[in-house]
């Protein structure tokens, strides 16, 4: 399907903007059965749904005719639940309508309310606006709405749980009752269904999100992390990806301020959103994005709603969202309009069983990993050094001197170690991470030298009565067992380290000499004992299943 249905003047500005084909959403409202109704659509952020309400709305604005005509009040109206999205609608609005004479006032808050009264009384084909200030406006006589053919409510889901629903009756009941529609959401939980019903007649439902939820656009990973290693995660990742725009989110402000803070220290230039944030210092941190000088924008649910920047290439659940919907409205600011996207979900040990809830709550299969390693990273660097835009720039006659000054004074291969010195200067180091494991509720955090690896043949299993309350740590316990047990870090796998005690595992034919050495007097005065023989399952009875629960009998995650 092309654009042939849509009308003439919008069908230019769409052909000047190179848009050939359209995306699903923009087919659905095009058809013949959707022009004149009201039409209730299921559509994610990013499939094009600012164009498709766009062109739902012709027939109402222009009619058969190429220019709107001028009926000295709005014909159209469009709802948004933030600032940024409504200036983004209205910026769409203006291309889209830019050759029908249409003229698009935007009010939002934030903005100057003088300047929109003066805006709204020269005249105005569309208004789009945040329900707030739309309201304002209405009850201070500054917004007609008397002559209303259609409206649009962009977001509506994010709009109710934004606390926006008395605002919204507010404006809609101040619309006249033959009045279009048009209702597009992310999600249609019963607020929705409520609302639709209330302000809809004889709806035509369009579903545009595909057959499974969220983007098909976008590759979801659920990645096993200790933790106390969430930042180390989130850095990596960042690393690992390498992309233009990444978000992470956080559940609190506190969470977001310091992990901000971090990711500063560590070389990322990262921008905030969070609530307590003025209108100012948001649209600074937007701004930042926007330009390249931030790639990282770390945030809270709340704070990025409405947030649209299609260089988002990656997506970072360093907190786990509270509930399917949101995971999708997340990972929804990436894989927009037919561009690719990653949404990682860091899953701490406890937390797997809710992740994978989750994953089946919003309909979407992801692909279970451990973090990527400083190895991974290193390799990856390599081969995106030799693919540098230094070396694709065309170089300058000084440029070229200089050049040719170096190689004389250095030789070749002394440039070439400066250069990749250099280049590996501006990057931010990568962080030695564990993988926790995958066993079905990984309980504790597999250290050691084999973690991950196959295990020990015989492998006996040992139990300490030192656990994390005592400030366990791999990094001393590792050195202390070889030096009071008498073996090797070879005869060592796994040690894993709970609240009160830890749990190691040690080579079948070394455990006699072992248990015999740790309880020798004069040591470091550790109660040890065998919990598991020789040549029994190398995971202790007690890992992973705790008591009174029915085992795990869930999907094998994916190594």
């Amino acid at each position: 399907m092309t654009f042939e249905n849509a009308s003439p003047a919008l069908a230019r500005a769409l052909a000047a903007h190179d848009y050939l084909k359209p995306t699903p959403v923009q087919a659905a409202v095009m058809k013949p059965e959707a022009e004149g109704r009201d039409i209730l659509v299921s559509a994610q952020t990013g499939s094009g749904k600012t164009v498709a309400f766009g062109l739902a709305m012709a027939s109402d604005l222009i009619g058969a005719g190429e220019t709107v005509p001028d009926v000295g009040a709005p014909l159209g109206l469009v709802i948004a639940p933030t600032r940024e999205l409504a200036l983004q609608v209205a910026q769409e609005l203006r291309w889209l309508y830019s050759q029908s004479g249409a003229r698009i006032v935007a009010c939002v808050g934030g903005m100057d309310p003088r300047a929109e009264r003066r805006a709204l009384e020269g005249g105005a084909t569309i208004v789009v606006g945040t329900p707030g200030r739309l309201r304002d406006h209405l009850e201070r006589r500054a917004l007609d709405l008397s002559r209303l053919a259609v409206a649009a409510l962009d977001e509506a889901d994010e709009m109710l749980d934004m606390g926006f629903r008395d605002d919204l009756e507010f404006i809609l009941d101040a619309t006249p009752e033959g009045r279009r529609t048009l209702l597009f959401s992310a999600t249609m939980p019963k607020s929705i269904v409520a609302l639709a019903r209330k302000y809809q007649r004889n709806a035509l439902r369009i579903e545009a999100v595909g057959d499974v939820g969220g983007h098909a656009d976008i590759d979801y990973r659920a990645v096993r992390i200790d933790s106390r290693e969430t930042e180390k995660a989130v850095i990596n990742l960042l690393r690992y990806y390498d992309s233009q725009t990444a978000i992470v989110f956080c559940n609190t402000r506190d969470s977001v301020r310091h992990l901000q803070a971090s990711l500063q220290e560590r070389g990322f230039s990262a921008a905030l959103l969070s609530g307590e944030l003025g209108q100012h210092e948001r649209n600074l941190s937007i701004q930042a994005l926007r330009d390249g000088r931030a790639r990282v924008c770390v945030a809270t649910d709340v704070a990025a709603r409405g947030l649209d920047l299609p260089t988002v290439g990656l997506v970072i659940h360093a907190d786990l969202p509270h509930d399917a919907e949101a995971l999708q409205h997340r990972s929804g600011r990436t894989g927009r309009a037919g561009r690719k996207g990653v949404s990682v979900l860091l899953v701490p040990p406890k937390a797997r069983r809710r992740a994978e809830s989750l994953l089946a709550q919003a309909n979407v299969a992801a692909e279970w990993a451990s973090p990527p390693t400083a190895d991974d990273i290193k390799r990856l660097d390599r081969e995106r050094m030799a693919r540098d835009a230094a070396f694709q720039d065309e170089l300058s006659e000084e440029e070229n001197e200089i050049a040719a000054l170096l190689l004389a004074e250095h030789g070749p291969e002394k440039c070439a170690a400066a250069l990749a010195r250099m280049l590996l200067a501006r990057l931010p180091q990568a962080e030695e991470v564990a993988d926790p494991g995958v066993g079905p509720d990984f309980s504790a955090p597999a250290k050691g030298p084999r973690a991950g690896k196959a295990p020990l043949p015989g492998a006996v299993w040992f139990r300490l009565d030192i656990g994390r309350a005592k400030n366990a740590d791999p990094k001393w316990m590792l050195p202390m067992l070889c030096r009071n047990g008498g073996i090797t870090r070879a005869d060592i796998g796994a040690i894993r380290i709970f609240p009160q005690d830890s749990k190691v595992e040690i080579a079948g034919e070394v455990a006699e000499t072992f248990l015999k050495n740790m309880r020798r007097p004069g040591g470091e005065n550790i109660r040890i004992e065998r919990i598991s023989p020789a040549g029994d399952s190398p995971t202790p009875p007690d890992f992973g299943k705790p008591k009174g629960k029915k085992p795990y009998k869930g999907s094998k995650p994916h190594q």
